[in-house]
């Protein structure tokens, strides 16, 4: 039976009939209608209205049922789906545009600093170092902020939440053409990952618009899935073609332009807005914001761990202690409350953890293509402008996997699509380890579409999986479960990134001394190289002293890239390693659950030999 809340209780028929029936009905009532869950209140309202000769009166309802504790919360109410409505096929074609419209922009918004580096950091006047602090800036409010936006839309409807959020991100884009240096660009970046972490939410509901009940979790899951994934490749093949235009500029310009579409198209289709209901409980004012300190700090740790390194700089450690405390308190408070804001012992439970671990194994291996190439484009001197045909092919095959996971994802398949979707990683992420200083974007053609072909096969099922597990713990689940999606996300890859980064840089230093043990002055090829090397400043120096030393610093810089190719296949063997590991977990797990199937006996057997 469902829950009374205060502001139902005006339309109630017994609160109605309690104050305007005489005393004698009343209690008529009192006595045949016992307490339950919502009635104390309904009761202590109808008390005073009772006639006095009432007093007198047995009430057995009221005195064996215990009042309510005075300070309990109300139960938050149970999330109902909303009835689904057949679209006119052009307008259901705008709701699908709009989708993709929205998570390309909420992609572009992550994708366009990390695409280009390089390039900004002489139109913000900056070192690679202090560019990185514009995604540290952008990642710290976005990885934790969508706990608290389900739960505000939910108060104060969707429409109302999605204008709002789309109008301030236009707002932020505007504001974004006015950087000038690095301190303006790290606050403008701070701000705009506050107002893009509504976009994937709504790209997401915006695209489950227009698809009935029983598509929702496969078709729906699928292209929403996509469209955030094809900003990645999208943001390398704009990228050249608007720096040409007005270098950092060009970019914040461009998503201007595009935020101002996703607020047309929000403005002009609104989406179904379920009931408004009062779910926002003064607690969660204590406990979202120890959870976005603690969330925000881990993401400019694992942003800039890498770039500073771990053990050099104080205030990384400090940043550490501070996540670490801050989500620690968070924990303790959730687990105290009756009606938490996110359940924990639910998300610490064996299947939710086996579900975040998976895609946190998912989000290191797809750090191969996101960090991995761009990294060792950089040692090869590959722009984003001679690589356009190389993300074609990426963008492609997203496509081909996200369309593939529509057609065949059923549940009870996950497993399955899981299983091709890792052994494309684990082959795309081997054929990459074969890379040398001559190798050039057309000969990864290959191996990169494998891996955007897994990525966009993954993904889907496995959030259709979690959707499922949710709501067999019911509606309200599903906050938690989208704390443990988006965490794995953003939190996941800013992790994958990090990890993938730490693995290179080790094992450059570990390639480097071995490739300098072998390099003596006195071993004549050695000498021949670097007099080589040398004759390219012939016609400026007339030292032969200089010009040796010279010569000996182009041999330490080619040794250096040598080192770094090196060091990236080994990171793409581990990568793959890692991807085949997974890959025979999940062998072993499929094939152990149905072998325990099978020796189960039958219900009908057990009856019979009973």
């Amino acid at each position: 039976m469902p829950e009374r809340r205060p502001s139902d209780q005006g339309t109630d028929p017994l609160v109605k009939g309690a104050v305007r029936t005489p005393a004698p009905r009343a209690a008529h009532l009192d006595r045949r209608r016992p307490l339950g869950k919502g009635s104390g209140m309904d009761a202590g309202r109808a008390e005073p209205k009772v006639a006095p000769s009432q007093a007198d009166a047995p009430a057995p309802a009221k005195s064996t049922a215990a009042p309510p504790p005075p300070a309990e919360p109300e139960r938050p109410p149970v999330i109902q789906p909303m009835p689904y409505v057949p679209k006119h096929p052009a307008r259901a074609a705008a709701y699908i545009a709009t989708s993709a419209l929205l998570g390309i922009t909420q992609g572009l918004g992550t994708q366009m600093v990390g695409a280009n580096l390089f390039q900004i950091q002489g139109s913000i006047g900056a070192t690679q170092s202090e560019t990185m602090w514009l995604m540290a800036a952008y990642m710290a409010p976005y990885a934790s902020l969508a706990l608290a936006l389900v739960k505000l839309r939910r108060q104060f409807g969707l429409r109302r939440f999605a204008e709002l959020s789309i109008l301030v991100f236009v707002v932020v884009a505007l504001l974004n053409s006015f950087a000038r240096d690095l301190q303006s660009a790290v606050i403008l970046r701070f701000i705009a990952g506050i107002s893009a972490a509504p976009l994937s939410a709504l790209s997401i509901l915006y695209m489950m618009e227009v698809l009935p009940r029983e598509k929702k979790l496969t078709i729906g899951v699928s292209f929403a899935m996509t469209n955030l994934t094809l900003a990645m490749p999208i943001a390398r093949l704009i990228s050249p073609t608007l720096f040409d235009i007005d270098q950092w500029h060009g970019l914040t310009t461009f998503e201007l332009g595009l935020s101002m579409l996703c607020f047309c198209g929000v403005y002009m289709l609104p989406l179904t807005s379920p009931p408004q209901a009062k779910v926002v409980d003064p607690l969660d004012f204590v406990s979202y914001p120890l959870i976005a300190v603690g969330s925000g700090c881990m993401a400019v740790f694992l942003t800039l761990g890498r770039v500073y390194w771990w053990f050099e700089r104080d205030w990384l450690g400090w940043l550490l202690v501070i996540s670490i405390a801050s989500l620690t308190l968070a924990a303790v408070i959730e687990l105290n409350r009756k009606y938490p804001l996110v359940d924990i012992r639910w998300i610490c439970s064996p299947p939710i953890l086996h579900f975040a671990g998976a895609l946190i194994i998912f989000r290191t291996v797809l750090a191969e293509q996101s960090a991995g190439i761009r990294g060792l484009f950089s040692q090869i001197d590959v722009t984003n402008a001679q690589a356009m045909p190389l993300y074609w092919v990426v963008f492609a095959c997203v496509l081909a996997g996200g369309a593939l996971s529509a057609m065949v994802l059923k549940p009870g398949r996950e497993p399955a699509i899981h299983a091709v979707a890792l052994a494309a990683l684990a082959v795309g992420a081997y054929l990459d380890g074969q890379s040398t200083n001559l190798t050039r974007p057309e000969q990864l053609m290959v191996s990169q579409g494998l891996v955007a072909f897994g990525g966009a096969l993954f993904l889907p099922a496995a959030m259709a999986r979690g959707f499922v597990a949710a709501f067999k713990k019911g509606p309200n689940y599903i906050l938690s479960f989208v704390v443990v999606f988006l965490s794995t996300q953003s939190l996941g890859s800013l992790f994958g990134s990090a990890l993938f980064g730490t693995f290179v840089q080790i094992r450059e230093k570990f390639h480097s001394e071995a490739l300098i043990e072998g390099l003596k002055s006195t071993d004549p090829i050695v000498a021949e190289r670097i007099s080589q090397l040398a004759g390219s400043y012939a016609g400026v120096l007339g030292d032969h002293a200089l010009l040796k030393a010279e010569g000996a610093a182009l041999l330490s810089q080619a040794t250096s890239r040598e080192a770094y190719i090196l060091a990236y296949n080994d990171a793409f063997m581990a990568v793959s390693a890692l991807a085949a590991t997974a890959l025979l977990a999940l062998t072993i797990h499929v094939a152990g659950a149905r072998l325990m199937k099978q020796l189960q006996p039958a219900p009908a057997l057990q009856t019979q030999s009973s």
